[in-house]
This record gives structure tokens, C-alpha cells and sequence, in this order.
């Protein structure tokens, strides 16, 4: 299934997931930084607004991210394979694609908001680039191998905390741990009254404000990101080269056998997920059944589901339609999508444009969301019948060639 030099199911599965994403980015931009994963931390954590927080738990919560990792190996390898069957050298097409990619998601970071995720692909991918010419069985190896390692490393973190949680239980005075689940509690517990208080002043106060505090708070993000995710984040880049080489994400398997892998994903992920929301709720969200079930063991079960998400959209998009055109063309623009949504929710939510951050529940975000969806979908596919790239597409093409490229298309003559 391709349009000109295009794969359009690719596209696609990209438009679907620079959509999903967002339910989740909007959290960390409407909210304190604790309510992406703990819904107690701020947003509402019963009534409908626990019911929206466990759908996209179960469903959303690491998926759409993970199904951008995927493309990108899948991208990494149509774009190498081009540069040399146009003889140019691959590694300084690619290493000059991720170095100006990183410095974009460094100004993203900074500049607009703390969960910047291209940066974070452009070093990564830096390594992916390494083992593109691996055999598809060692790729799927080295992808297992990758998630079984990050889940291990996520273990130590867990129990971590859970020991600190059982000592205060008994020893409720223990200075350890009492400093150590404070270290914690603004990533995945309930912040205290004073931090939250300022967290929510300093994102209602003025750019110069928020902009001196992102500082403070991301300057070693980076570097954080890269230890804490990497091994995951190129298993799945991994997984998506093996996708593209084996047809999935190509559109080339038949229609049963799309359904199947789709049906078997879930089956086995959907009660995963649920266990583990499950866990949490029981729970009441206290911080070691979040770190389980955001980190240790969704880590094993991501991958399973994000599989058969890729499955379901390209079974569903086969027969194309006017929803499959504009989730395409929504998908060859996931760049300039992705950085257009930061910059409409954080006008929405900092003090420099309507200041409406921690004011709404996490239910009272969906139309926020959907609102964004309909411009997305609206204006990719018009722009891409006038122009060739989207405009942050253009500009990233243009700066990693080193010489503007052409943007508008030329006029179809009769």
C-alpha cells in the first residue's frame, strides 16, 4: 500500500499515533508532573476521571510512544536503504538527520516543554543505526533481550520503594526512608501541598518564570531518559526494522493473518493491563504498585500490545477511505504535528496564554484533545496537496542537507 515514494500504511499507523500520543502529553501539560502516572497526584482519581485514567492506562499509556519507537526503526531503514541505492553515503545521511534532530528536541525541551521526546530518538537512534544490517532473527533477539534487560532494571527501582513504604509502615519516624519516597513523590506519588502550590503558580506565572524552572528541572533530562528508557526505546526502533522487513507495517500480510497477531496481542496484554490498573486502584495508588505497573511489569507487556495496535490500524486502514487519507496525511506530518500540539496545550495551560494549568480534571482534558485531533486532521492533508513536506518536516530536510530543499509542489500541467 504506498503513494509515490510513500508507504501509506506506515503513514497511517504515524497519524494514529501522533494522536493517541497526545491523550497521554496532555496530562503532563494541563497537570503537575505526578499525574501523568499517579491520578491521585492531581486531575481526579475517582468517578469518571479514574475511569478515563484506567482506558488510557490499559490502552494509551506508553503505547502511542512505543509505536512512534517502531516507526522510527522502520524510518531509519527506508531512509538508509535510499541513501545508498542513490549513492550516498547512509551514515552521514542518518548521523546529520539525528544531529539536527537532537538540537530540535533540545529547543523543544527547554524552550516549550519538559516531555520532549525527539531528543531522546536522535540518540537513540544514533545506535539503531548500528545494527540495521542485522538478520531479522537477530534483531528479534536483541529487541527481547533489550526489554527482559530493562525489566530487570526497573526491579531494583521497585523494591526500592516498596522497602521504604514497609519501613514507615512500622517506623513511621525512619529518616531514610522518609527521604527517600520524598525523592519520589513529584514523579510517580502525591506531592505535598506547598510543592504542588508551586508547581502550579510557577506554570500560571509569566514565560521568563517557567522557562528559568524548566531549566533547573530538565537540564540532565537527556541524560536521565537515555539510562532510564534506552534499552526499551531500541528494542522497539529494533522491532520496527523487523516490521518493515517482514511486511507488517508494509500492508503485505493478508487480512486473517493481521487479525490474528491483532487478537492474539490483546488477548494477552488487555488483562495484563487490567491486573495491573487493577493493582493500583487496590492499591490506592501508593507508589510501589505504581512503579510496578508503570514500569516493571508493563515493560514486558508494552511491546505485546504496541504489536497489536500496528496490527488493528493497518487491518482497519486497508481499505483507505477518507479517515485513512487524513490519518496519513496527519502521519506524514507527525513532526510538525507532534511540536504544534505542545505549542497549542501549553498556550492553553501556561500563564502566558490562557493559564488555565491544574484547573481542569483529567475527564475535562477530552475535549481539549479532541479538538486538537480535528485540527490535525484537518489542515494535514490541504497543506500536503500544496506542499511536499510538512513546514517542521521541511525545515529538518532542509538543515540536514544543508541547503533548502523545495517545498511547494510544482503545478500539474494538462
Amino acid at each position: 500500500m504506498t503513494t509515490d515514494d510513500r508507504i501509506a500504511t506506515i503513514d497511517i499507523v504515524r497519524g494514529v499515533a501522533v494522536c493517541g500520543i497526545l491523550l497521554m502529553n496532555i496530562t503532563g501539560m494541563a497537570m503537575p508532573e505526578a499525574a501523568y502516572e499517579n491520578p491521585r497526584a492531581w486531575g481526579g482519581s475517582d468517578g469518571i476521571n479514574l475511569v478515563v485514567w484506567a482506558i488510557n492506562f490499559v490502552a494509551i499509556d506508553g503505547k502511542m510512544r512505543g509505536m512512534f519507537s517502531f516507526l522510527f526503526g522502520a524510518s531509519l531503514l527506508i531512509v538508509t536503504d535510499r541513501a545508498e541505492a542513490n549513492g550516498e553515503s547512509p551514515a552521514r545521511v542518518h548521523y546529520r538527520r539525528m544531529l539536527w534532530l537532537f538540537l530540535i528536541g533540545l529547543a523543544h525541551l527547554w524552550l516549550v516543554w519538559w516531555g520532549d521526546i525527539l531528543h531522546h530518538y536522535a540518540m537513540v537512534g544514533a545506535l539503531a543505526f548500528l545494527l540495521r544490517k542485522l538478520s531479522i532473527r537477530l534483531m528479534s533477539t536483541l529487541a527481547v533481550a533489550l526489554i527482559l534487560l530493562q525489566t530487570a532494571a526497573y526491579l531494583p527501582f521497585v523494591a526500592t520503594i516498596s522497602r521504604a513504604e514497609t519501613m514507615l509502615a512500622t517506623h513511621p519516624q525512619d529518616p531514610e526512608a522518609i527521604k527517600t519516597l520524598d525523592g519520589l513523590r513529584d514523579l510517580m506519588g502525591v506531592p505535598n501541598a506547598r510543592d504542588l502550590a508551586r508547581d502550579i503558580a510557577t506554570h500560571r506565572a509569566g514565560y521568563q518564570v517557567i522557562l528559568a524552572d524548566r531549566w533547573k528541572e530538565t537540564r540532565n533530562t537527556p541524560r536521565d531518559i537515555f539510562l532510564g528508557v534506552g534499552m526499551e526505546t531500541l528494542a522497539y526502533m529494533l522491532l520496527g526494522m523487523v516490521g518493515l522487513r517482514t511486511g507488517l507495517l508494509t500492508g503485505a500480510w493478508s487480512a486473517r493473518r493481521y487479525a490474528v497477531i491483532a487478537a492474539s496481542c490483546f488477548a494477552v496484554s488487555v488483562p495484563g493491563y487490567v491486573a495491573l490498573a487493577w493493582i493500583d486502584v487496590a492499591s490506592g495508588f501508593d507508589m510501589a504498585a505504581v512503579a510496578l505497573g508503570s514500569l516493571a511489569a508493563s515493560a514486558p507487556l508494552r511491546p505485546i500490545m504496541i504489536i497489536g495496535w500496528a496490527c488493528l490500524i493497518v487491518l482497519l486502514a486497508r481499505p483507505g477511505g477518507w479517515l485513512a487519507s487524513r490519518f496519513a496525511a496527519a502521519g506524514r506530518m507527525a513532526f510538525t504535528n507532534y511540536l504544534a500540539s505542545s505549542l497549542i496545550c501549553t498556550t492553553i495551560f501556561y500563564g502566558y496564554g490562557l493559564g488555565w494549568y491544574g484547573a481542569l480534571h483529567r475527564a475535562e482534558l477530552l475535549p481539549i484533545v479532541a479538538g486538537v485531533w480535528g485540527l490535525m486532521l484537518a489542515w494535514s492533508e490541504p497543506w500536503l496537496r500544496r506542499f511536499q513536506y510538512g513546514p517542521a518536516e521541511w525545515i529538518w530536510r532542509s538543515l540536514a542537507r544543508g541547503q533548502l530543499q523545495p517545498l511547494q509542489r510544482a503545478a500539474v500541467q494538462p
